[in-house]
């Protein structure tokens, strides 16, 4: 029997402790600084969107239903009293139809299916009611989509419900959702960006130094 004063020779729980602590360093799973492989994941954020804004006063608009025009208004409203100013539009849910070029509108039913009134028709829209509309038509001519990208607004549509609104009206055409798809895709507006989400958009207009208003 070893003395009183005698210490165990055996370290074993010790031991197998810092083996596991070598296993999990092996593997990356610890560590003081970021791995190869953590930081290839931190810096594959996306694209480089909405960018540097320019202006000293910036607003991102959530705009998340069609709501009469009113999210292109709160914009005009925005950048009107504002000489260094700049807006950001984030298109989603119910608000992607803002995205679309006039021509694919009557084909997909695009006004029928969202319950868009054209203005000047008063029947639902076959165009984009708020691209490129004739004098006098809107409540303001300086909210038209093209006039607010002439002043530099920026605008992204999310790409989440675009694909998921192109595959849905899909069968008002008669195409496939890949067919709908890459149509819709070509008629973008152009000066519109496809963004990963809209969720996504908004969030990267406000690390760009954004205030928020929702839109829709």
């Amino acid at each position: 029997m070893p003395g009183h004063n005698q210490r165990p020779t055996d370290d074993t729980p010790r031991r197998s402790f810092f083996r596991r602590i070598a296993a999990m360093s092996a593997l990356g799973l610890i560590g003081f600084g970021p791995t190869p492989q953590r930081a290839q994941a931190a810096e594959s954020d996306g694209l480089d969107w909405p960018g540097a804004l320019k202006g000293r006063h910036k607003q991102v608009f959530d705009v998340y239903e069609i709501n009469g025009g009113s999210p292109l208004g709160f914009t005009n409203n925005f950048l009107t009293p504002n000489e260094s100013a700049t807006a950001v539009l984030v298109f989603r849910h119910n608000g992607t139809p803002y995205a679309l070029g006039s021509a694919i509108w009557e084909k997909y039913k695009i006004g029928e299916t969202f319950h868009i009134l054209d203005r000047e028709t008063k029947a639902p829209a076959v165009k984009n009611p708020w691209f490129q509309p004739k004098p006098g038509v809107l409540s303001n001519d300086n909210a038209a989509l093209d006039r607010l990208l002439a002043r530099g607004t920026v605008m992204g549509v999310c790409s989440v419900s675009f694909r998921g609104q192109a595959r849905r009206l899909a069968a008002n055409a008669g195409v496939t959702a890949e067919e709908a798809l890459k149509e819709w895709t070509a008629n973008l507006i152009p000066g519109v960006t496809v963004i990963p989400s809209g969720t996504w958009g908004v969030n990267r207009a406000q690390e760009a130094g954004c205030t928020y208003c929702a839109g829709g």
